[in-house]
C-alpha cells in the first residue's frame, strides 16, 4: 500500500520505569513558590555524631584522688549548610502547522515531557553527583556488584546512619536481582537491600555512566553511588510560547516548547565506586 494512504492514529503510549527517581526511593515536593525553584540551602540534619559520654567521676580512675590530666569535655559539632541547585528540563514539538494544531501541539509536548521527565532528570542529577563523590574504587580496580553495594552502604552508615538512596544504572538492575541484593517491599513497591536502603534504577544513570570527576566507565564496568535521603521540588510545566508566536510564517512549521523545573537534594554522603558489570 503506498505510504500516502497510511492512516494516522495515536501514537504508542509509554509508561517511565517504576523505580526510578520520582517513584518511591525520593521524596517529591510539587511547588508553587518561584523562589525555591531558583535553588535552596539547608543546615545539614544528621551529619553530626551522636557520641557516648562516659562520666568522669563514674570511672574506676576517679574514686580516690583525682585522676591527673585534663578532664574530658563533650563535643560539639558545626551543622554544615548544604544547597541544590535548579535543574531545568524542556521537550520539544515541531511539525508542519498544516494539519497541526496549536492545541495538537501542546499535547505531543506535554505528553512527552510526562514520559521522559524521569530519564532527563536522573541524567542531570547523576553529572552533579560527579562532582562532589568520594571514590571508594580500591587500587586494584573494580569489584563485584555485591562488594560495591557492601562498600557503599558502609560508607552511608559512617557518615550518616540514616536510611540511603544507592544510584544504579539500569543496566545493572539484573545484577543485582540475582544474587538478591534488592528485594521489593510489598506494601510501598521500593527496592531495598538487606539494610534497609533505597534503590533508584535509572535510565538516565545509564546515559551517562560516568563516575567522579565525569569519567566514562571503562566497557565491562559501571558505576553505582549512594547518598542520604533525595528531596525533590517540581515546579508546574510551563509552555512556550503562546499559540501566535508558535507558528514561523516564513517555514509554516509550529514549535511548542514544555519546561520544568526541579531543584534535587541529598545530604551528608556522596560516595561512588566502580563495580564489574557482570555476573
Amino acid at each position: 500500500m503506498p505510504a500516502g494512504m497510511r492512516k494516522l492514529v495515536q501514537p504508542i503510549p509509554g509508561t517511565p520505569l517504576p523505580h526510578g527517581i520520582l517513584n518511591t526511593c525520593a521524596t517529591v515536593e510539587d511547588v508553587q513558590d518561584v523562589h525555591e525553584l531558583m535553588g535552596v540551602e539547608w543546615m545539614a540534619l544528621g551529619c553530626c555524631p551522636v557520641q557516648e559520654w562516659q562520666d568522669p567521676c563514674l570511672t574506676d580512675e576517679s574514686a580516690g584522688e583525682e585522676s591527673p590530666g585534663e578532664r574530658p569535655e563533650k563535643q560539639f559539632c558545626r551543622p554544615s549548610v548544604e544547597h541544590a541547585s535548579p535543574i531545568t528540563l524542556y521537550a520539544g514539538a515541531e511539525c508542519s502547522s498544516i494539519g497541526w494544531s496549536y492545541e495538537e501541539a501542546v499535547a505531543h509536548a506535554t505528553a512527552t515531557m510526562e514520559l521522559g521527565e524521569q530519564h532527563g532528570l536522573e541524567a542531570a542529577f547523576w553529572s552533579r553527583l560527579t562532582a562532589d563523590a568520594v571514590d571508594l574504587t580500591p587500587p586494584a580496580g573494580p569489584v563485584s556488584v555485591a562488594q560495591g553495594v557492601a562498600a557503599l552502604e558502609g560508607a552511608l552508615a559512617e557518615g550518616y546512619g540514616g536510611v540511603g538512596v544507592l544510584h544504579v544504572p539500569a543496566g545493572l538492575a539484573a545484577l543485582l536481582g540475582c544474587c538478591r541484593i534488592l528485594t521489593e517491599d510489598p506494601s510501598t513497591g521500593a527496592l531495598l537491600t538487606l539494610a534497609g536502603n533505597c534503590a533508584i534504577i535509572g535510565a538516565g544513570y545509564s546515559t551517562l555512566n560516568t563516575g567522579p570527576g565525569g569519567i566514562p566507565a571503562d566497557p565491562g564496568t559501571a558505576w553505582m553511588y549512594v547518598t542520604g535521603p533525595v528531596h525533590i521540588r517540581r515546579g508546574p510545566m510551563d509552555v512556550i510560547p503562546d499559540r501566535s508566536a508558535s507558528l514561523n510564517i516564513r517555514t509554516n512549521d509550529r514549535r511548542v516548547l514544555v519546561e520544568r523545573t526541579y531543584v534535587v537534594g541529598t545530604t551528608c554522603t556522596v560516595a561512588a565506586i566502580n563495580v564489574e558489570a557482570c555476573a
